[in-house]
Parts: C-alpha cells; structure tokens; sequence
C-alpha cells in the first residue's frame, strides 16, 4: 500500500525530528541544534525522496537536471508569495533561514516519488555547501559525463572547494546503469 509507505516516511522523518528536540532539550550543549534531511530510497521502479530543510535531490535524465525538492526556506516562501523574484532568493539574507528543519521550531517532511526506470537516470542528493558554490548547469554538465557515481561526487566537490567551499558539502549520487550498446 504505497499510501501508508509514504505516511511511514513521514513519520520517521517526525521521529528523527522529535528525537533531536528531545536531545537538544536535556542537553544545553545541544541547545538549538538542527539539521536539514534528505534521502532517497529505491524501491524498483521508484525512487521516494524524503526532504526536510534545503539539502536537494536532483534527477538527471535524457540529458536535463530536474530539482525534485523545493527548498524550505524563508526566501522560498516569500517567492511562492509572490513577495520575492525568484532571482533575488539567491541573494537574500533570508536564503539560507530554514522555515522547516529537523530539531527546529517546525519541520513539515515532502515525500515526493520519481520513476528510476529509464537506464541512465542519476539520482543526486547534496546539502547547500554544493549549491551556494556550483550551478544546476554545472551539476548537469558533470552529470552527463559522469564516469561513476563517485566521480561525479569527488568532480562536484572539487569544484565546490575551488570556489570556497564555505559550508558542510555532502554529495550523494545513485544511477541506473545504461543498457550496453
């Protein structure tokens, strides 16, 4: 019953959120402590990606990046408002405010199911360390001509840190191998 799988993944996402409230309250060290969820979980011919705060998931296919989650932060919901242009998202102070993260005041956990099943189909998971550095463009060339799944990480990466890699990068990626010619 993919409905109740679904509610499942939510709800796991909520525990992890209530275990770190827990933590963070019986611990001053810990006060405060949040954290942004991604992941992406394959169930042939399906991939449910599970998204709290700003880390993304990409799907690259057929040649074209697609981003698969949407980011939950205050200058997103203020371009959803129509408050903002999405062009001055980039730059707003408010692009990297977390109005959902695991730990914080809220999290609200999106569920979003992609189909895996065209052979060549790249899965790419990634915090905001990558994206403040590289563009989707650049994330779509390297894809494309990705030699591994750990080639694309170990590229995207180093392009990250050339640039300054001024915040945590974690990159993960997954592809459906291509049929042999």
């Amino acid at each position: 019953a993919e409905g109740k799988f679904l509610e499942m993944l939510r709800e796991a996402a909520l525990e992890a959120h209530s275990a770190v409230l827990a933590d963070a309250s019986g611990n001053p060290d810990h006060a405060g402590m949040a954290t942004t969820l991604t992941l992406a979980l394959a169930v042939w011919p399906w991939a449910y990606v599970v998204q709290v705060g700003d880390s993304r998931c990409y799907c690259f296919r057929g040649g074209s990046l697609s981003q698969v989650t949407r980011d939950q932060t205050v200058a997103q919901d203020l371009v959803d408002q129509g408050a903002l242009a999405a062009e001055e998202a980039l730059d707003s102070p408010f692009g990297h405010v977390l109005a959902s993260a695991i730990g914080g005041p809220q999290a609200v956990p999106v569920v979003t199911r992609i189909d895996i099943r065209e052979r060549g189909t790249v899965i790419i998971l990634c915090s905001d360390g990558l994206t403040k550095h590289v563009s989707e463009a650049e994330i779509a060339e390297r894809s494309g001509t990705m030699e591994s799944s750990e080639w694309l990480c170990r590229s995207l990466l180093s392009l990250a840190l050339e640039r300054g890699g001024s915040d945590n990068i974690t990159i993960l990626a997954g592809r459906a191998r291509p049929l042999a010619p």
